[in-house]
Protein backbone atom coordinates (compact mmCIF):
# COMPACT_ATOMS: atom_id res chain seq x y z
CA UNK A 1 0.00 0.00 0.00
CA UNK A 2 1.37 3.42 -1.17
CA UNK A 3 1.87 5.81 2.40
CA UNK A 4 0.23 9.07 2.97
CA UNK A 5 2.33 11.70 4.18
CA UNK A 6 0.94 14.97 6.48
CA UNK A 7 3.12 17.82 6.32
CA UNK A 8 3.54 19.10 10.19
CA UNK A 9 1.01 21.93 11.37
CA UNK A 10 1.26 24.72 13.45
CA UNK A 11 -1.47 24.57 16.52
CA UNK A 12 -2.75 27.27 18.41
CA UNK A 13 -3.74 26.19 22.25
CA UNK A 14 -6.08 27.46 24.79
CA UNK A 15 -6.19 24.60 27.82
CA UNK A 16 -4.85 22.04 28.80
CA UNK A 17 -4.96 19.01 31.31
CA UNK A 18 -3.07 15.95 32.08
CA UNK A 19 -2.12 12.73 33.55
CA UNK A 20 -1.95 10.63 36.47
CA UNK A 21 -0.74 10.89 40.69
CA UNK A 22 -2.03 8.50 42.05
CA UNK A 23 -5.80 8.53 41.67
CA UNK A 24 -5.68 10.98 38.56
CA UNK A 25 -6.30 10.97 34.99
CA UNK A 26 -2.52 9.78 33.58
CA UNK A 27 -14.09 -6.49 26.99
CA UNK A 28 -15.28 -11.47 27.86
CA UNK A 29 -15.86 -14.61 26.03
CA UNK A 30 -19.16 -16.62 28.06
CA UNK A 31 -16.73 -18.28 29.75
CA UNK A 32 -15.47 -15.42 31.89
CA UNK A 33 -18.50 -14.38 32.80
CA UNK A 34 -19.29 -16.39 35.78
CA UNK A 35 -22.12 -18.64 36.24
CA UNK A 36 -23.87 -19.99 38.57
CA UNK A 37 -23.90 -23.97 36.52
CA UNK A 38 -25.43 -25.89 40.02
CA UNK A 39 -28.12 -22.78 39.68
CA UNK A 40 -30.86 -23.07 42.64
CA UNK A 41 -29.65 -24.97 45.28
CA UNK A 42 -25.78 -24.42 45.58
CA UNK A 43 -26.79 -21.06 44.78
CA UNK A 44 -29.59 -20.64 47.54
CA UNK A 45 -27.21 -22.47 49.92
CA UNK A 46 -24.57 -19.41 49.56
CA UNK A 47 -27.14 -16.69 49.85
CA UNK A 48 -28.94 -17.85 52.91
CA UNK A 49 -27.01 -20.48 54.78
CA UNK A 50 -23.40 -19.59 53.88
CA UNK A 51 -24.13 -16.37 54.96
CA UNK A 52 -25.45 -17.03 58.24
CA UNK A 53 -22.58 -19.54 59.11
CA UNK A 54 -20.36 -16.37 58.08
CA UNK A 55 -22.20 -14.32 60.12
CA UNK A 56 -19.55 -14.18 63.12
CA UNK A 57 -16.38 -14.10 60.58
CA UNK A 58 -14.41 -11.24 59.14
CA UNK A 59 -12.34 -10.99 55.52
CA UNK A 60 -10.38 -8.28 54.58
CA UNK A 61 -11.53 -5.34 52.83
CA UNK A 62 -8.75 -4.19 49.87
CA UNK A 63 -7.91 -0.78 49.68
CA UNK A 64 -9.85 0.03 52.82
CA UNK A 65 -8.49 3.88 53.77
CA UNK A 66 -6.49 4.51 50.73
CA UNK A 67 -6.90 8.12 49.69
CA UNK A 68 -10.17 8.90 48.00
CA UNK A 69 -11.62 6.23 49.49
CA UNK A 70 -15.44 6.65 49.95
CA UNK A 71 -17.09 5.68 53.27
CA UNK A 72 -19.66 2.05 53.05
CA UNK A 73 -19.19 1.73 49.54
CA UNK A 74 -17.38 -1.34 47.77
CA UNK A 75 -17.00 -3.23 44.85
CA UNK A 76 -17.90 -6.98 45.29
CA UNK A 77 -16.76 -9.69 43.21
CA UNK A 78 -18.18 -13.17 43.65
CA UNK A 79 -15.79 -16.49 42.46
CA UNK A 80 -16.69 -18.35 39.03
CA UNK A 81 -18.28 -20.91 40.99
CA UNK A 82 -20.80 -18.29 43.05
CA UNK A 83 -24.22 -17.28 41.47
CA UNK A 84 -24.39 -14.45 39.12
CA UNK A 85 -24.05 -11.54 40.59
CA UNK A 86 -27.52 -9.98 38.57
CA UNK A 87 -29.45 -13.47 39.34
CA UNK A 88 -31.97 -13.70 42.31
CA UNK A 89 -29.83 -16.05 44.05
CA UNK A 90 -26.78 -13.02 43.73
CA UNK A 91 -29.28 -10.44 44.85
CA UNK A 92 -30.30 -12.68 47.87
CA UNK A 93 -26.33 -12.87 48.80
CA UNK A 94 -25.95 -9.32 48.74
CA UNK A 95 -28.89 -8.82 50.85
CA UNK A 96 -28.40 -11.51 53.60
CA UNK A 97 -25.26 -8.47 54.44
CA UNK A 98 -28.15 -5.72 54.22
CA UNK A 99 -25.87 -4.44 51.21
CA UNK A 100 -27.44 -1.88 48.81
CA UNK A 101 -26.67 -2.44 45.34
CA UNK A 102 -25.46 0.03 42.95
CA UNK A 103 -24.33 -1.64 39.85
CA UNK A 104 -24.13 -4.80 38.88
CA UNK A 105 -21.45 -6.32 36.49
CA UNK A 106 -21.37 -9.22 34.41
CA UNK A 107 -19.04 -8.66 31.68
CA UNK A 108 -15.81 -7.92 33.34
CA UNK A 109 -16.74 -9.10 36.23
CA UNK A 110 -19.02 -11.25 38.05
CA UNK A 111 -20.11 -8.86 41.24
CA UNK A 112 -21.64 -5.17 41.99
CA UNK A 113 -20.85 -2.10 43.73
CA UNK A 114 -22.85 -2.16 47.19
CA UNK A 115 -23.45 0.25 49.69
CA UNK A 116 -23.30 -0.93 53.29
CA UNK A 117 -21.47 -0.66 56.79
CA UNK A 118 -18.12 -1.56 57.09
CA UNK A 119 -18.82 -4.00 59.79
CA UNK A 120 -21.07 -5.97 57.34
CA UNK A 121 -18.87 -5.35 54.44
CA UNK A 122 -16.28 -7.25 56.73
CA UNK A 123 -18.76 -10.16 57.20
CA UNK A 124 -19.79 -9.89 53.43
CA UNK A 125 -15.91 -10.35 52.82
CA UNK A 126 -15.76 -13.52 54.39
CA UNK A 127 -18.54 -15.34 52.52
CA UNK A 128 -16.99 -18.20 50.98
CA UNK A 129 -19.15 -16.93 47.89
CA UNK A 130 -16.90 -13.90 47.50
CA UNK A 131 -13.80 -13.39 45.86
CA UNK A 132 -13.24 -10.11 46.65
CA UNK A 133 -13.93 -6.76 48.56
CA UNK A 134 -12.16 -3.68 47.53
CA UNK A 135 -13.67 -0.29 49.09
CA UNK A 136 -14.72 2.08 46.20
CA UNK A 137 -13.05 5.17 45.74
CA UNK A 138 -12.29 8.52 43.59
CA UNK A 139 -10.10 9.45 40.82
CA UNK A 140 -9.71 12.68 39.06
CA UNK A 141 -7.76 14.35 36.83
CA UNK A 142 -5.00 16.93 37.36
CA UNK A 143 -4.17 20.28 35.35
CA UNK A 144 -0.66 21.21 33.92
CA UNK A 145 0.35 23.31 30.90
CA UNK A 146 -0.21 25.34 27.98
CA UNK A 147 2.56 24.25 25.44
CA UNK A 148 3.48 24.74 21.75
CA UNK A 149 2.12 22.47 19.18
CA UNK A 150 1.96 18.74 18.77
CA UNK A 151 5.05 16.31 17.45
CA UNK A 152 3.83 13.17 18.29
CA UNK A 153 2.90 11.98 15.01
CA UNK A 154 6.04 13.22 13.92
CA UNK A 155 7.96 10.79 15.86
CA UNK A 156 6.42 7.63 15.75
CA UNK A 157 6.65 7.16 12.23
CA UNK A 158 10.72 7.31 12.43
CA UNK A 159 13.31 5.32 14.09
CA UNK A 160 15.97 8.62 15.00
CA UNK A 161 15.29 12.23 15.35
CA UNK A 162 15.11 14.83 13.91
CA UNK A 163 11.47 14.98 12.77
CA UNK A 164 11.21 15.02 9.64
CA UNK A 165 7.66 17.17 9.48
CA UNK A 166 5.90 14.74 8.21
CA UNK A 167 3.83 11.78 9.31
CA UNK A 168 3.66 8.23 7.19
CA UNK A 169 0.90 5.64 8.04
CA UNK A 170 -0.41 2.95 6.29
CA UNK A 171 -3.46 3.34 3.92
CA UNK A 172 -6.03 1.63 5.78
CA UNK A 173 -5.47 3.67 8.40
CA UNK A 174 -7.15 1.90 11.29
CA UNK A 175 -10.60 1.30 8.90
CA UNK A 176 -12.61 -1.20 10.43
CA UNK A 177 -11.07 -1.12 13.73
CA UNK A 178 -13.44 0.69 16.71
CA UNK A 179 -11.83 2.32 19.69
CA UNK A 180 -12.93 3.14 22.61
CA UNK A 181 -12.31 5.62 25.05
CA UNK A 182 -12.59 4.87 28.38
CA UNK A 183 -12.65 8.18 30.40
CA UNK A 184 -14.99 12.37 30.12
CA UNK A 185 -16.74 11.29 27.64
CA UNK A 186 -16.14 12.43 23.41
CA UNK A 187 -17.44 15.48 22.05
CA UNK A 188 -18.51 13.35 18.65
CA UNK A 189 -19.38 16.26 16.43
CA UNK A 190 -15.68 18.02 16.41
CA UNK A 191 -14.85 17.90 13.20
CA UNK A 192 -12.12 16.25 13.11
CA UNK A 193 -13.57 12.96 13.45
CA UNK A 194 -15.61 13.44 10.53
CA UNK A 195 -18.69 11.24 11.53
CA UNK A 196 -16.51 8.49 12.79
CA UNK A 197 -17.36 9.14 16.23
CA UNK A 198 -20.13 7.95 18.64
CA UNK A 199 -21.48 8.04 22.04
CA UNK A 200 -21.04 4.41 23.99
CA UNK A 201 -22.14 4.22 27.78
CA UNK A 202 -22.29 6.73 30.42
CA UNK A 203 -21.60 5.83 33.81
CA UNK A 204 -22.18 9.19 35.42
CA UNK A 205 -25.50 9.52 34.16
CA UNK A 206 -26.10 5.90 33.96
CA UNK A 207 -27.56 6.49 30.05
CA UNK A 208 -26.44 5.95 26.17
CA UNK A 209 -24.40 9.72 26.19
CA UNK A 210 -21.45 9.93 27.00
CA UNK A 211 -20.77 13.74 26.30
CA UNK A 212 -17.60 15.28 27.37
CA UNK A 213 -17.74 18.23 29.76
CA UNK A 214 -13.99 18.31 30.63
CA UNK A 215 -11.87 17.51 27.68
CA UNK A 216 -9.62 15.45 28.59
CA UNK A 217 -11.51 12.66 26.57
CA UNK A 218 -11.86 14.59 23.62
CA UNK A 219 -8.19 15.03 23.84
CA UNK A 220 -7.57 11.24 23.82
CA UNK A 221 -9.68 10.54 21.32
CA UNK A 222 -8.41 12.47 19.35
CA UNK A 223 -4.85 11.25 19.53
CA UNK A 224 -6.09 7.82 18.51
CA UNK A 225 -8.18 8.41 15.44
CA UNK A 226 -8.35 12.37 14.88
CA UNK A 227 -8.41 13.31 11.10
CA UNK A 228 -5.40 15.71 11.36
CA UNK A 229 -4.40 14.65 14.89
CA UNK A 230 -4.82 10.98 15.20
CA UNK A 231 -2.29 8.36 14.44
CA UNK A 232 -5.35 5.78 13.27
CA UNK A 233 -7.52 8.60 11.26
CA UNK A 234 -10.29 5.86 9.92
CA UNK A 235 -10.86 4.35 12.92
CA UNK A 236 -14.34 4.66 14.66
CA UNK A 237 -14.24 6.14 18.00
CA UNK A 238 -16.58 5.26 20.78
CA UNK A 239 -17.02 7.15 23.94
CA UNK A 240 -17.55 5.76 27.47
CA UNK A 241 -17.88 8.59 29.91
CA UNK A 242 -16.68 7.14 33.73
CA UNK A 243 -15.27 10.53 34.72
CA UNK A 244 -17.35 13.77 35.35
CA UNK A 245 -17.45 17.05 34.33
CA UNK A 246 -14.39 17.62 36.95
CA UNK A 247 -12.52 14.47 35.51
CA UNK A 248 -13.61 12.84 38.73
CA UNK A 249 -15.01 9.22 39.46
CA UNK A 250 -14.61 6.25 40.84
CA UNK A 251 -13.32 2.61 40.65
CA UNK A 252 -16.98 1.20 40.59
CA UNK A 253 -17.99 3.77 37.51
CA UNK A 254 -14.47 2.87 35.78
CA UNK A 255 -15.33 -0.77 36.08
CA UNK A 256 -19.00 -0.08 34.93
CA UNK A 257 -17.38 1.18 31.67
CA UNK A 258 -14.99 -1.44 31.59
CA UNK A 259 -18.39 -4.07 32.02
CA UNK A 260 -19.98 -2.51 29.16
CA UNK A 261 -17.03 -2.35 26.77
CA UNK A 262 -16.81 -5.87 27.32
CA UNK A 263 -20.55 -6.80 26.77
CA UNK A 264 -20.72 -4.35 23.58
CA UNK A 265 -17.25 -3.89 21.69
CA UNK A 266 -17.76 -4.07 18.25
CA UNK A 267 -14.88 -5.84 16.92
CA UNK A 268 -11.83 -5.81 16.07
CA UNK A 269 -11.20 -3.09 18.97
CA UNK A 270 -9.04 -1.55 21.40
CA UNK A 271 -9.80 0.10 24.67
CA UNK A 272 -7.69 2.96 25.98
CA UNK A 273 -7.63 4.04 29.62
CA UNK A 274 -6.11 7.32 30.25
CA UNK A 275 -6.56 6.88 34.17
CA UNK A 276 -5.20 5.25 37.17
CA UNK A 277 -4.34 5.51 40.66
CA UNK A 278 -3.32 2.98 43.54
CA UNK A 279 -3.17 -0.57 43.14
CA UNK A 280 -6.70 -1.90 42.58
CA UNK A 281 -7.68 -5.79 42.44
CA UNK A 282 -11.08 -5.42 41.14
CA UNK A 283 -10.07 -2.94 38.60
CA UNK A 284 -7.08 -5.17 37.38
CA UNK A 285 -9.30 -8.18 37.43
CA UNK A 286 -11.78 -6.13 34.47
CA UNK A 287 -9.63 -5.20 32.86
CA UNK A 288 -7.68 -8.58 32.72
CA UNK A 289 -11.39 -10.33 31.66
CA UNK A 290 -11.80 -7.60 29.16
CA UNK A 291 -8.79 -8.39 27.36
CA UNK A 292 -9.49 -11.77 27.22
CA UNK A 293 -12.43 -11.21 25.44
CA UNK A 294 -10.54 -10.17 22.15
CA UNK A 295 -10.03 -6.30 23.25
CA UNK A 296 -6.34 -5.37 23.39
CA UNK A 297 -6.06 -2.44 25.89
CA UNK A 298 -3.87 -0.02 25.89
CA UNK A 299 -3.01 1.82 29.91
CA UNK A 300 -1.68 4.97 31.36
CA UNK A 301 1.43 4.07 33.23
CA UNK A 302 0.81 7.17 35.78
CA UNK A 303 2.40 10.15 36.36
CA UNK A 304 3.67 9.83 40.21
CA UNK A 305 7.36 9.36 38.95
CA UNK A 306 7.11 5.91 40.60
CA UNK A 307 7.44 2.28 40.00
CA UNK A 308 4.30 1.59 37.94
CA UNK A 309 3.69 -1.82 39.25
CA UNK A 310 2.18 -0.09 42.74
CA UNK A 311 -0.70 1.35 39.83
CA UNK A 312 -3.71 0.36 38.90
CA UNK A 313 -4.59 -0.53 36.01
CA UNK A 314 -0.57 0.07 34.94
CA UNK A 315 0.06 -3.02 36.48
CA UNK A 316 -2.31 -5.59 34.58
CA UNK A 317 0.55 -7.65 32.47
CA UNK A 318 -2.22 -8.41 29.81
CA UNK A 319 -2.66 -4.65 29.02
CA UNK A 320 0.26 -2.24 26.38
CA UNK A 321 1.20 0.40 29.72
CA UNK A 322 2.63 2.97 27.91
CA UNK A 323 4.95 5.58 29.78
CA UNK A 324 5.33 9.47 28.43
CA UNK A 325 8.16 10.65 26.42
CA UNK A 326 9.74 14.20 25.42
CA UNK A 327 10.34 15.52 22.54
CA UNK A 328 14.05 14.92 22.83
CA UNK A 329 13.44 11.27 23.44
CA UNK A 330 13.96 11.33 27.20
CA UNK A 331 11.70 10.24 29.52
CA UNK A 332 9.22 12.69 30.97
CA UNK A 333 9.71 13.22 34.86
CA UNK A 334 6.50 12.68 35.75
CA UNK A 335 6.50 9.48 34.19
CA UNK A 336 6.44 6.51 36.29
CA UNK A 337 8.60 3.72 35.16
CA UNK A 338 9.71 -0.25 35.95
CA UNK A 339 9.32 -3.63 34.91
CA UNK A 340 5.33 -3.24 34.57
CA UNK A 341 5.60 -0.26 31.71
CA UNK A 342 5.98 -2.43 28.05
CA UNK A 343 6.81 1.25 26.24
CA UNK A 344 7.18 4.82 25.86
CA UNK A 345 5.68 7.21 23.13
CA UNK A 346 5.18 10.75 23.29
CA UNK A 347 3.63 12.37 25.92
CA UNK A 348 4.78 15.66 26.85
CA UNK A 349 3.44 18.68 24.62
CA UNK A 350 0.79 16.92 22.77
CA UNK A 351 -2.01 19.17 20.77
CA UNK A 352 -4.85 16.98 20.20
CA UNK A 353 -8.66 18.20 20.33
CA UNK A 354 -10.93 19.69 23.24
CA UNK A 355 -14.20 19.86 24.41
CA UNK A 356 -14.98 23.24 24.08
CA UNK A 357 -15.92 23.50 20.10
CA UNK A 358 -16.21 21.59 16.98
CA UNK A 359 -12.77 23.10 15.75
CA UNK A 360 -10.90 23.29 19.64
CA UNK A 361 -7.43 21.93 20.27
CA UNK A 362 -5.40 21.93 23.45
CA UNK A 363 -1.77 20.91 24.77
CA UNK A 364 -1.53 18.53 27.09
CA UNK A 365 1.24 16.30 28.94
CA UNK A 366 1.50 13.18 30.66
CA UNK A 367 1.15 9.32 30.19
CA UNK A 368 -2.52 9.84 29.16
CA UNK A 369 -1.34 11.40 26.12
CA UNK A 370 1.03 8.97 25.84
CA UNK A 371 -1.02 5.78 26.04
CA UNK A 372 -3.74 6.78 23.05
CA UNK A 373 -0.84 6.60 20.15
CA UNK A 374 -0.25 3.51 21.05
CA UNK A 375 -3.72 2.85 21.00
CA UNK A 376 -3.28 4.12 18.05
CA UNK A 377 -0.92 1.94 16.44
CA UNK A 378 -3.19 -0.68 17.97
CA UNK A 379 -5.72 0.13 15.98
CA UNK A 380 -3.54 0.50 12.16
CA UNK A 381 -2.04 -3.43 12.99
CA UNK A 382 -5.80 -4.46 13.47
CA UNK A 383 -6.67 -3.15 10.33
CA UNK A 384 -4.02 -5.45 8.57
CA UNK A 385 -4.68 -8.42 10.92
CA UNK A 386 -8.20 -7.69 11.97
CA UNK A 387 -8.53 -11.71 13.52
CA UNK A 388 -5.24 -10.90 15.99
CA UNK A 389 -5.79 -11.35 19.56
CA UNK A 390 -4.82 -8.65 22.11
CA UNK A 391 -1.38 -11.23 22.93
CA UNK A 392 -0.59 -10.98 19.55
CA UNK A 393 -0.98 -6.76 19.20
CA UNK A 394 1.08 -6.46 21.84
CA UNK A 395 3.93 -8.51 21.32
CA UNK A 396 3.61 -6.93 17.80
CA UNK A 397 4.10 -3.02 18.92
CA UNK A 398 6.79 -4.05 21.44
CA UNK A 399 8.72 -6.09 18.78
CA UNK A 400 8.33 -3.07 16.17
CA UNK A 401 9.21 -0.11 18.77
CA UNK A 402 12.64 1.61 18.65
CA UNK A 403 14.82 -0.52 20.91
CA UNK A 404 17.39 2.15 23.03
CA UNK A 405 15.25 5.39 21.98
CA UNK A 406 14.76 6.45 25.35
CA UNK A 407 17.54 8.41 27.76
CA UNK A 408 16.75 7.82 31.54
CA UNK A 409 13.75 5.49 31.09
CA UNK A 410 13.60 5.02 34.38
CA UNK A 411 14.74 1.61 36.74
CA UNK A 412 13.88 -1.72 35.42
CA UNK A 413 12.14 0.01 32.46
CA UNK A 414 12.12 -1.12 28.85
CA UNK A 415 14.22 0.79 27.04
CA UNK A 416 11.41 0.87 23.57
CA UNK A 417 9.90 3.75 22.01
CA UNK A 418 6.76 3.48 19.82
CA UNK A 419 7.35 3.06 16.04
CA UNK A 420 3.99 2.19 13.41
CA UNK A 421 6.43 -0.55 12.22
CA UNK A 422 6.56 -1.39 8.20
Amino acid sequence: MSPTHIPRRGITVSLCTAVVAALALSALPATATATATAAGTDAAATATGTAVKAASAQGVIQNAGAPGAIEGSYVVTLHPSAADAGSKAGRRLAAAYGATIDRTYGAALNGYAVRLPQARAKKFAADPAVASVVQNHLVKASATQFDPPSWGLDRIDQRTLPLDQRYTYPDSAGQGVTAYVIDTGVRITHGDFGGRAAHGYDAIDNDGVAQDGNGHGTHVAGIVAGTRYGVAKKARVVGVRVLNDAGSGTIAQVIAGIDWVTANAVRPAVANLSLGGGANSALDAAVRNSIASGITYTVAAGGSAADASGFSPARVAEAITVGAATITDARAGSSNYGRAVDLFAPGVSITSLWNTGDQATATLSGTSMAAPHAAGVAALHLADSPGAPPAQVAATLIATATPGGVGNPGPGSPNRLLYIGP
